[in-house]
């Protein structure tokens, strides 16, 4: 082919194609003729466009570039009927919409501020080399009481104190074989952390506990807890408070005052409760000690051997003295106003 012809076959496939794409009179006719023309694999310009080679290699600029022109006066020529067809045919569309615009953004998921604590707390205890552990929200008395030395008459365990499950015939009883409740503390994990893994042992689990307590600015029936665990050789009462305060003043601050109380838990001895100073009142946001030597007994550790300590941490009162939150209850109330401010 010569390049006459070449040129020749490029102008009457210009002058076809505007006869076609003038000729469209709704977008479905005028994407019909593109594909015919424009097609990246069939159209007639790429037909036309693989003839090229045959005008040859001295006459191959000239009708690159006259290729190059016929392309970009087709595309023009599409463009301008599809702009005439939107514009000026039926549409749908609100005749008041301006493109120029800006968009208004969706709405998309905020994770909720008990999510970020949690996420800040592992983030913490992390750094100082614990590992993450989890257990069973739904629980056999043996995990949430026996193995944690906490005896039958103990007040803990009575059923108006949990949330006790009819799993069975007749195991709604606390004291039938099988029965089950939803955990009322993390300290469930520990116990299946020690059942199954040799000291040393350093873990925590954050996770949902179950109790019924009425609702109020400062108890709910479901709330987050964050148990700690550290099992070794020569663990000290000084080791869990140095612990303790490191977390403290990294996730309330270097001005952070906290306290601790002696006090009594049946699975720690001794035990302590521990307060930080909030708007000039100590408020109590967990309970800790050393580790029973009849829970590591029950678990089949030898407390001649080695030693522990164990904490355990409202998340809620955490991220409430953080954030400001002086009720509890707005954590779940589904307020949207309320929780986009975290």
């Amino acid at each position: 082919m010569s390049l006459q012809e070449f040129v020749t076959a490029l102008d009457d496939l210009a002058d076809d194609a505007k006869r076609a794409f003038d000729a469209a009179s709704d977008p479905e006719t005028l994407e019909e003729a593109r594909v015919r023309f424009l097609g990246a694999k069939k159209g007639l310009l790429k037909t036309v466009q693989k003839r090229i080679g045959s005008v040859g290699k001295e006459n191959m600029p000239t009708a690159g570039q006259r290729l190059n022109q016929v392309k970009s006066l087709i595309e023009e020529t599409f463009q301008s009927t599809k702009d005439r067809l939107i514009d000026g045919g039926e549409s749908d569309s609100d005749p008041t919409f301006d493109p120029t615009l800006p968009g208004a953004a969706p709405e998309i998921g905020h994770v909720h501020p008990i999510t970020q604590t949690v996420s800040h707390l592992m983030e913490i205890m992390g750094r100082m080399g614990f590992e993450a552990a989890e257990g069973p929200e739904v629980e056999d008395p043996h995990h949430n009481f026996v193995a944690l030395n906490i005896p039958e008459d103990h007040p803990a365990r009575d059923p108006l104190d949990n949330f006790y499950l009819a799993v069975g015939e007749n195991q709604s009883d606390r004291n039938v074989e099988g029965s089950r409740l939803l955990r009322s503390q993390t300290s469930t994990v520990q116990i299946r952390v020690m059942e199954n893994s040799p000291p040393p042992i350093r873990v925590i689990s954050l996770g949902r506990v179950y109790r019924p307590d009425a609702p109020d600015a400062t108890h709910f029936p479901m709330f987050h807890q964050m148990e700690g665990l550290m099992v070794d050789k020569h663990v000290t009462m000084a080791n869990l408070k140095t612990v303790l305060r490191i977390f403290a003043t990294n996730y309330l601050g270097d001005d952070v005052e906290i306290r601790f109380r002696p006090s009594f838990f049946p699975f720690t001895e001794p035990s302590v409760e521990v307060d930080f100073l909030w708007d000039g009142t100590w408020v109590e946001f967990g309970g800790a000690g050393m580790v029973d030597p009849d829970v590591f007994r029950a678990v089949g550790y030898d407390p001649e051997e080695v030693s522990g300590f164990a904490f355990g941490l409202g998340v809620e009162r955490l991220c409430m003295r953080r954030h400001g939150i002086t009720d509890i209850r707005d954590l779940y109330s589904g307020d949207l106003r309320f929780l986009r401010q975290f």
